[in-house]
């Protein structure tokens, strides 16, 4: 017989037992040898039966998979030695003969050598099981395993052939059983011991949860039996660490160790395996639903913003008619020269309303005392208007004769200036000073108590003065209003033609994406891209080992991957010499970090880097404080390889933030200094890290975190940043570009992403935080491709985040204004001619900097082959610079606003997004969408349309498919970049120096770090102090053996 460590021996006699190798004889003999071994126990105590089995059964799709999973985090946590054996059956199709076998792609507990797993197919039909299951238990029984799991096929309501083969009979079900009287028809009710409502998060759950507590009473007579005491249990086990699933676990214990034996010395069913069932966990919390993201009240609310948004427009439209109206009465007064015309918009008193004493009107109460003039303005005053059927006669002139037209009309201009909301008079009122401020030579205002001043006019060669923002020429009050209320000018709600009322002068949006190799390569090319420019804005790309949070390694499949597409960083010492040279703290500098799985501990390094930065400077500025430093360092680094940065610094790196490789500033200063500069320096820096786990799930997939736990360290470094004053940096950057790259077109892109950044909102707030406390550290990131919707995507962006900031969640005018990101679409380069991909890109960047776009990366047009040499990486840049410094329409920065086009494309692309988000809502939300796949099946079938129209040729692609030159199938030679053996070796020596040096300063650090999860504290406060002391796979595998990790579907 194999051993418990031999996986390919216990393997082969499986498959052999499958494939009927065994005859009848051999069989019989094996059955005896199984049965030997595991009555010869292991353990000092002696057992009258072997290995205990639990079989899990259950309808398809309520999630048995990941209930067993999250059974195995928990026996593998609670009970450190035991070994556990588990056969997983799968339906065999009656039509093809093939089994999916796909449940160890859901299950994360199978990386510990501790488990065993086996997938099977049942070879029949009708049965959730496999013929030769019993003899695969046995066998698996007598190799000395302390615990076997078999999971079946999904089964129907009269199945319950499981029951047979366990020990202990678990049932798995969701709420979706139709009506109570159907559980009488569930046969595993009967013979379960425990029986799992999972999905407890649907709707319906607590009355199903009755229910089948009802009936399981009912089975049993026992009636008297407490509901609590009833073994049924609700979960969610898709949920991290669910409350639900670790009170079902101890209880699932307590029902083991009832039958393993009754604690008074007599004999159980088994005797007592390799544990004493008796885990030490947390169950203070038992219901699933006491950690939900979102709250069961807030979860329509994307269908609340669409209704919020379209019963806005509808207003708008209804007060431009009513503005119109009394601009007509107010100029029909000012032609009739009425001698008490008020100023445009202003109201009659209500004395100008009464007919002048002496010309035979008077009041029915005339010869009593005239009311006070102020109380008269004040009090309601009875409508001159006439009534329906009333004569054009009568409505003018009274019973005595006496002419009331200027009356009517100054009562019916007063009427229709009150019917006008209080916001729609402000911008109305204001209009001609505002006007005036973007007309006059030069515009001065106030940002933060500073006076701005701006020159409105540029100079053109022909000696005009192009104006930096035009104004709408409208006369009509009705157009002004509405562009008032749907536009408006730059820089003022509901912002859609900009955030701020003009262009930063000393800072061009130009932020290029780099990443390549080791660190140090990617360093020499953030100083390329920056050299001469007046503001380093760095935007960092990572090599899919990082993305996945794993360390460098010789594993083949961590190998060849490492530095290539982008950057490999393991630690801290990593993120130093990447960023080394760079004042991270400098208001000129601003780093983006494209990183989504992994982003808590990359932003925890980088925070630690831009510290330590300053601490290297606070130690430089005094000789005596930087000498006995250094003896410091020479004292750590006795006897020890100290890390540095290999090669030459580039042309531009002072070498800032290298001195302190292999040590952190807390071990060079005193505790005082040390959070002195800590909250200066995080109050100080400026940047973006991506964390858009949401996006992960939809599109991207790199997801390594189960979307719960991620959610909650989004949610925690964003209370971190809270805590501690960090406003310049941003948490997330709520990402459309990864679903535009996986296939959406622009519609669904921006849905998506405004209704992930709504959902981000809901759980902040879910949280306790204030909206003003995070809105205003959350930015978004959209692609800009060749479709007519690219046009007005920031457009439209802006106003439905503006208008729902401030209608539904009374957010401050700071938190309205939505700061975006624009790259250029990748999707678009082609491979074929790709000198014509600059073309694009080209066209791309005009759009996204006429829609005023906060920062803008333009593509090389090599990168459909291969990541961007220096050179294409210097004519992408040169893209955006000749649209800012040399094309003349771009003095002007609201060259969008006053097209026709420009504006009906807005209300379309606005009404498409508002049908998205109903359709999100209808589904529960984007959470709901996620878990039947919405967003990813949408996507897919967007790719697959653009996909066909590409190769029929129905959407033309010059070059591709149309216009194609004589060589357009050569493919074109070009260097492919990739990183070098020496330079992976070089990471994989450096994050073992890392390990070794650094490990044993922060021994408790990684059990620190997963006792903050499990209790719920703040992971990112634990992350900032562990990753001083472990590299990024090492912090990774230990919040993965806490039950955080992703998930993955087929």
């Amino acid at each position: 017989m194999p051993s418990l460590d031999d996986e390919i021996g216990i393997g082969r006699v499986l498959s052999a037992l499958e494939d009927g190798v065994f005859s009848e004889a051999e069989l019989e003999q094996a059955r005896k040898q199984w049965a030997a071994a595991s009555s010869r126990s292991p353990f000092p105590v002696p057992r009258s039966r072997s290995t205990p089995v639990i079989g899990i059964t259950g309808t398809g799709g309520a999630g048995k998979s990941s209930v067993t999973d999250e059974l195995l985090n928990r026996f593998l946590a609670s009970f450190p030695e035991m070994r556990i054996a588990v056969i997983s059956v799968d339906p065999t199709r009656r039509r093809t003969g093939g089994a999916l076998l796909g449940d160890r792609i859901r299950m994360n507990s199978l990386r510990s050598h501790r488990v065993y797993m086996r997938s099977m197919a049942t070879r029949r039909q009708h049965s959730a099981t496999n013929v030769v299951l019993q003899d695969s238990i046995a066998f698996l029984k007598g190799l000395g395993f302390d615990l076997v799991i078999v999971e079946t096929a999904g089964i129907g309501q009269s199945d319950s052939e499981i029951v047979d083969l366990v020990d202990f009979p678990m049932y798995v079900m969701t709420s979706d059983f139709g009506a109570p009287s159907q559980l009488e028809k569930i046969d595993m009710l009967d013979f379960a011991e425990l029986v799992v409502l999972n999905k407890y998060d649907k709707r319906g759950a607590e009355d199903a949860l009755r229910d089948i507590r009802k009936q399981w009473k009912r089975n049993r007579v026992a009636f008297q039996m407490k509901d609590e005491e009833v073994p049924v249990y609700p979960t969610i086990a898709s949920q991290f660490n669910d409350p639900g699933i670790s009170w079902m676990f101890a209880n699932l214990c307590r029902l083991m160790r009832e039958k393993a034996g009754t604690g008074n010395g007599e004999q159980g069913t088994w005797g007592t395996p390799g544990c004493d069932w008796a885990p030490e966990i947390d169950t203070s919390l038992k219901e699933p639903r006491a950690t939900v993201l979102i709250p069961g009240s807030r979860v329509r609310y994307l269908a609340e913003i669409a209704e919020q948004g379209r019963a806005i427009n509808k207003k708008i439209e209804s007060e431009s008619e009513v503005a119109d109206r009394a601009q007509s009465y107010w100029q029909s007064l000012r032609d009739l020269e009425d001698p008490a015309l008020p100023e445009q918009l202003a109201l009659y008193p209500s004395s100008s309303l009464l007919p002048p004493a002496g010309e035979g009107a008077r009041r029915a109460d005339e010869g009593s005392s005239s009311p006070d003039a102020n109380a008269e303005a004040e009090a309601p005053h009875p409508s001159p208007l006439p009534q329906a059927g009333e004569g054009v006669d009568s409505r003018v002139r009274g019973n005595d004769g006496v002419d009331r037209t200027l009356l009517t009309l100054r009562q019916r201009y007063n009427d229709a200036i009150q019917s006008l909301s209080s916001d729609a008079l402000r911008l109305l009122r204001e209009w001609p000073d505002r006007l005036k401020s973007i007309t006059d030579e030069v515009n001065e205002y106030q940002v933060r108590g500073k006076t701005i001043r701006v020159e409105n006019y540029r100079e053109s060669l022909s000696h005009l003065q192009i104006p930096k923002i035009a104004a709408p020429t409208y006369r009509s009050w009705g157009e002004l209003l509405v562009f008032l209320q749907k536009e408006n000018l730059p820089g003022h709600y509901p912002y859609t033609g900009g955030v701020y009322p003009y262009r930063r002068t000393g800072e061009d949006p130009i932020r290029m994406f780099a990443g390549e190799g080791t660190p140090e390569r990617t360093n020499r090319r953030f100083h390329y891209l920056s050299l001469g420019q007046p503001a380093a804005r760095l935007s960092t790309a990572f090599d899919s080992v990082t993305l996945y949070g794993e360390d460098p390694a010789e594993r083949p499949d961590i190998y060849g991957k490492i530095g290539n597409s982008g950057v490999n960083i393991a630690t801290l010492d990593d993120m130093k010499k990447l960023y080394s040279g760079f004042d991270l703290c400098a208001p000129t500098t601003s780093v983006s970090m494209t990183i989504n799985g992994p982003a808590p501990m990359i932003l925890a390094m980088f925070m630690n880097t831009a510290i330590d930065q300053q601490v290297e400077k606070y130690l430089r500025e005094d000789e005596s404080r930087w000498t006995a430093a250094q003896a410091k360092i020479d004292k750590l680094f006795e006897g020890k390889k100290r890390p540095e940065y290999s090669g030459g610094l580039p042309e531009g790196n002072d070498g800032l933030g290298l001195a302190l490789l292999g040590v952190t500033g807390d071990q060079l200063v005193d505790a005082e200094t040390y959070a002195r500069i800590k909250a200066e320096t995080l109050k100080t820096v400026r940047g973006t890290v991506q964390a858009d786990i949401l996006k992960e799930d939809q599109a991207q997939n790199t997801c390594i975190f189960s979307t719960e736990f991620a959610l909650r360290m989004m949610g925690d470094i964003q209370q971190y940043f809270v805590d501690h004053g960090v406003r310049n940096f941003y948490s997330v950057s709520i990402s459309g570009y990864h679903i535009a790259e996986a296939g959406a077109n622009p519609i669904s892109q921006l849905a998506f992403t405004l209704s992930n950044g709504f959902t981000i909102v809901e759980y902040y707030l879910a949280r306790g935080m204030k909206i003003d406390d995070f809105a205003p550290n959350l930015s978004f990131f959209f692609s800009n491709g060749m479709d007519p919707e690219y046009t007005v995507i920031g457009r439209v962006a802006r106003r439905i985040w503006a208008r729902a900031m401030r209608e539904r969640y009374g957010a401050s005018a700071r938190s309205q204004m939505m700061k975006y990101h624009i790259q250029t679409s990748g999707r678009s380069l082609h491979a074929q001619e790709i000198q014509f991909n600059d073309i694009r890109t080209t066209l791309q960047a005009l759009y996204a900097l006429f829609d005023n776009c906060n920062s803008l990366h333009t593509n090389a047009y090599d990168e459909a082959i291969t990541t961007p040499t220096e050179e294409s990486v210097r004519r992408a840049v040169a893209i955006q610079m000749i649209i800012t410094k040399e094309l003349g329409l771009n003095y002007n920065e609201n060259p969008w606003q006053g097209s026709f086009i420009v504006d009906k494309l807005t209300d379309m692309v606005e009404e498409a997004v508002y049908q998205e988000f109903e359709a999100i809502s209808e589904r529960g939300g984007v959470l709901g969408a996620m878990d039947t796949m919405y967003q990813r099946g949408k996507i897919q079938e967007e790719s697959l349309y653009y996909e066909h129209r590409k190769h029929d040729g129905s959407l033309p692609l010059v070059g591709v498919n149309t216009f194609k030159g004589k060589d357009s199938e050569v493919a074109t030679e070009i260097e492919l970049i990739r990183s070098t053996p020496e330079e992976k070796g070089q990471q994989i020596e450096n994050v073992r120096g890392f390990q070794g040096n650094r490990n044993p300063i922060g021994e408790d650090a990684l059990r620190e770090l997963q006792a903050t999860a499990r209790e719920r504290r703040n992971v990112f406060e634990s992350l900032v102090e562990a990753v001083k002391t472990h590299s990024l796979g090492q912090i990774s595998h230990a919040l993965y053996e806490v039950g955080g990790e992703y998930r993955r579907n087929m």
